[in-house]
């Protein structure tokens, strides 16, 4: 059943596709309904939080001494990468009550903090892992069954997949993770999205010459509950290219730049990574690891910044060696440096890190004099 939802990027249509959260849930609903009802599974619906339903056909199923199983195939639409195509597969078994969910065969399991589950659980991410419960519920209350069910999610390729992935030096291992926040897969050509951050950079230099970049929906929320928003500067997106980004207001006539990033994202720039998509670079933990070093790191400490799952866990281990402070001036001071190497003299600019857990972590003098101005003005 084909997924046929689309959306214009420049002169394209593109076609949206769903996530491996999305194919689990439905896997587990057509398995429950295979299990309870002893007929053959025909089609699952499921709305997506994106307010886009998905129905997939269910062909591949099946039933054993211990309860029923059902499967969905990954559709990445046009924005494929290497879990499309993928079988998504749940086995689901009669238990006393409630519902439970765990990975199987395929299923990477997390052995590092920091990630979305702790340690020892399937990588099964929280918002698929709500998808899951509420479609296996639905169907329970459909049946009238109000006894538990037990959901096992597993991918058959997905252990030689996840090579192919960020899994093994996250921390995930056997297996790939099932993720989706929304539910659906965006695509969005490079060029298009590029276009389109021009021309809004465009329209908004025609209203200011101060501006506040932020990279997506982290920085947005953190504007928000910093009130930069009520500065009267306008916010705008550039998803990964802050190159490129930088690069076009270099000649809209703006003259205060104010750059607010997740530190997943900012830190890349202190080693001049102007495409933050970790598909070109990542290095957050070398970062970590050279102005860790440079600050008074110990090589244990280096060793833990390197092995770290994630930059919330770096920021974990600097604290522990109580050098968080010196190293985040110090990778604050190198944000900067390599900022003002790409706008040359064009406009100021200055930075701000935050982190979703622990908050502001930096900003860099010029952010905090141009903050300043702003506010000042308000």
């Amino acid at each position: 059943m084909a997924f046929e939802y689309y959306h214009r990027s420049g002169t394209k249509m593109l076609r949206y596709g769903y996530t491996t959260g999305t194919c689990a849930a439905l896997a587990a609903a057509a398995a429950t309904r295979a299990l309870l009802s002893r007929d053959e599974p025909g089609t699952e619906t499921l709305m997506t939080s994106k307010g886009i339903p998905v129905s997939v056909s269910i062909e591949v199923w099946g039933r054993d001494e211990t309860g029923a199983w059902a499967s969905v195939c990954k559709d990445a639409g046009d924005d494929s990468d290497v879990t499309d195509g993928m079988e998504i597969r749940a086995h689901v078994s009669e238990q006393g009550e409630g519902i439970t969910i765990d990975g199987g065969a395929g299923v990477g399991r997390v052995t590092k903090p920091g990630l979305d589950q702790p340690v020892g659980n399937a990588a099964i991410n929280s918002g698929p892992r709500a998808m899951i419960r509420a479609a296996v519920e639905a169907v329970c209350k459909e049946l009238d069954y109000t006894g538990g069910i037990d959901v096992i999610i597993s991918v058959p390729e997905g252990e030689a997949a996840a090579a192919k992935t960020f899994n093994p030096k996250l921390g995930i291992e056997g297996g790939i993770s099932i993720l989706g926040t929304t539910g659906i897969v965006e695509p969005m050509s490079e060029q298009a999205l590029i276009d389109t951050i021009e021309i809004e950079l465009k329209q908004t230099s025609l209203e200011s010459d101060r501006l506040i970049l932020t990279p997506g929906n982290y920085g947005e929320d953190f504007i928000e509950d910093k009130g930069l928003d009520q500065l009267g500067v306008p916010v705008q997106k550039f998803s990964n290219f802050l190159g490129e980004t930088l690069d076009i207001m270099a000649n809209l006539g703006f003259r205060e730049v104010l750059l607010v990033a997740h530190v997943g994202k900012l830190s890349k720039v202190a080693a001049g990574i102007m495409n933050t998509h970790s598909k070109y670079a990542d290095g957050r933990n070398e970062i970590f690891c050279a102005h860790g070093a440079v600050n008074g790191a110990d090589t244990e400490t280096c060793r833990k910044l390197m092995d770290a799952a994630t930059t919330d866990a770096c920021i974990e281990i600097l604290d522990e060696a109580g050098i968080r402070e010196e190293v985040i001036k110090s990778i604050m001071n190198a944000v900067q440096q390599k900022l003002e190497h790409r706008v040359k003299e064009n406009y100021r600019i200055g930075a701000v890190m935050f982190s979703n857990v622990y908050g502001q972590l930096g900003i860099t003098e010029e952010g905090k004099d141009i903050l300043r101005k702003w506010e000042d003005r308000k």
